[in-house]
């Protein structure tokens, strides 16, 4: 007989080990008064990230979750660097107030993560590879979610529509979301 635990983990976790017979996580143990809970990470730096969300006046486990499932940590690294409010906000329990306390409180806290995971932060930059608009893609996703869809796998969409076509108005971004939503 074996012994068995809850985890809550993010959806990029989710992915990482859905299929998976043998699975490493990293874990953080929260103990309080009325609960005992397990929080479960694919990688060593959302895991980090995490730790950082949660230390942010008002973000508890449960919030920094939902953040770390709406964005991969690079996304959430590029957008605390380039202060982008809008893409925090997206985040369902986020608010204005929220968002702007994340970036001041992690802005300066965040660069030995993006340096030990090789990303790079530009004014539109995404993990150093491909340049992408932000303000496209925030436009596009901002759409999207009035039209109904969910802006954790639309920002995933919206993000790898941009990598393929980096120069696409926000129309064409919004049209090639649509068919693959």
């Amino acid at each position: 007989m074996g012994v068995g635990y809850g985890i809550n983990i993010s959806l990029n976790t989710y992915s990482a080990i859905q299929g998976k017979e043998d699975v490493k996580l990293w874990i953080y143990e929260s103990i309080r008064e009325d609960a005992f809970q397990l929080w479960g990470f694919a990688t060593k730096i959302e895991r980090s990230l995490f730790l950082e969300l949660i230390t942010v006046s008002g973000i508890g486990a449960g919030i920094a979750r939902m953040i770390l499932s709406a964005m991969t940590p690079s996304e959430l690294c590029n957008t605390i660097a380039d202060g982008n409010v809008k893409m925090l906000k997206q985040v369902k329990g986020i608010g204005p107030k929220a968002a702007q306390r994340i970036i001041v409180d992690l802005k300066d806290k965040i660069v030995p993560y993006i340096s030990e995971a090789g990303y790079t932060i530009g004014p539109k930059g995404d993990s150093g590879s491909v340049n992408i608009d932000s303000e496209v893609m925030n436009e596009a996703v901002q759409a999207l979610t009035m039209l109904g869809f969910s802006p954790a796998p639309t920002s995933k969409v919206v993000r790898a529509i941009l990598q393929d076509n980096p120069d696409a108005p926000v129309e064409k971004v919004i049209k090639l979301a649509l068919k693959s939503l």
